[in-house]
């Protein structure tokens, strides 16, 4: 809670617009707002005592004369002072305040009933506690103060059904990450990924990031043992996800398959796919099993029957085919024959 102390004593004050405070300072740096007050202060004496110029304010301030040139520049540039500059002095010049109050009044309450709804905005969130808690938590996320085009963004965010707690977590999950701060946009993008996945909660969130990042560690590992030094690519993810998730196979297993094809002349994911593909049809769901398959498929291929048909379709010669005819005799009916043939010759 904060309240002013009533004192009768007039030692002069200076107004300042709550649309200054509220919608323009917060975009500024501490300079800028310094330059700005301190030179208003002095706009809105009637009788100035001491010249007041650039100069003066630099040396007040205590700070470059090219600082309150730019601050200037940048208050000019959010069109609440108009610079008429003077040839020859590209530092002294004459600056006039905007009436802050018509512009909201001209170009914002009348031309612009959304910019109106945005204004209302900022100041109803700085009454309500949730959404002063959570500027205050994102704040110290940044390491800045938000200014009133991000606190409109956040409040059409939470607006949308998305709970400050999200929206928090959001800011921890891009700094950690990144280690530098992100756009409002961004963590927005961020954030609609999460819901699109029906992430509702913190915990869900937390959860599904633990699970996405065992599964990254598990690429990892199963990229390096085929010697791919480089991340994978959406597909052969896919692929990945399909053996773990569809298929049921643990690391070993997909390992097991990636050591088939260290034996071909060039590792590729759709190699090992076909493998494991084979033995999911097969029913195989163990490593013992896979094992115990490859064993009996390798006995069926050098079996003493498959050896046998072999021989028996090599080319016969007629050596071949005399031993043949012949080996169903005994000796004594060869000898019988060979007399009867003899025989038969010299009738």
């Amino acid at each position: 809670m904060f309240f002013k102390e009533n004192n009768d004593t007039d030692l002069g004050e200076t107004t300042i617009p709550n649309i200054f405070i509220d919608i323009y300072m917060p975009m500024a740096n501490g300079l800028y707002v310094k330059v700005y007050l301190l030179a208003y202060r002095y706009a809105c004496e009637l009788n100035q005592i001491h010249k007041i110029d650039n100069n003066y304010i630099a040396k007040e301030l205590g700070i470059p004369l090219s600082d309150v040139n730019d601050a200037w520049k940048f208050w000019e540039s959010k069109k609440i002072v108009r610079i008429y500059r003077e040839k020859g002095d590209s530092f002294n010049y004459p600056v006039e305040f905007v009436d802050l109050k018509k512009i909201y009044m001209e170009n914002i309450f009348i031309s612009s009933k959304s910019n109106k709804y945005n204004i209302d905005n900022i100041v109803l969130s700085s009454e309500e506690e949730d959404f002063v808690n959570m500027f205050k938590k994102i704040e110290r996320i940044i390491n800045r103060y938000l200014n009133s085009n991000e606190k409109i963004e956040l409040i059409n965010i939470k607006n949308s059904g998305i709970s400050s707690e999200i929206i928090v977590y959001g800011y921890e999950y891009v700094k950690k990450k990144y280690n530098e701060v992100k756009s409002v946009s961004y963590i927005k993008t961020i954030i609609d990924s999460w819901n699109e996945m029906k992430l509702k909660t913190v915990e869900d969130i937390e959860n599904h990031l633990l699970k996405d990042d065992e599964r990254n560690k598990l690429y990892k590992k199963i990229f390096n043992y085929l010697g791919f030094y480089r991340n994978p690519t959406k597909s052969e993810k896919d692929t990945i996800d399909t053996w773990i998730d569809k298929f049921g196979y643990d690391l070993d297993i997909i390992l097991y398959a990636c050591s088939k094809s260290k034996n071909t002349s060039r590792i590729s994911i759709s190699y090992i796919e076909a493998v494991i593909e084979k033995w999911y049809k097969a029913s195989l769901r163990t490593i013992e099993e896979i094992k115990s398959y490859e064993e009996n498929h390798s006995k069926k291929s050098f079996s003493p029957n498959k050896q046998t048909q072999t021989k028996d379709l090599k080319p016969k010669t007629r050596h071949h085919i005399i031993n043949q005819t012949f080996s169903k005799y005994d000796p004594d009916e060869l000898e019988r024959m060979l007399f009867e043939s003899q025989k038969n010759k010299f009738k």
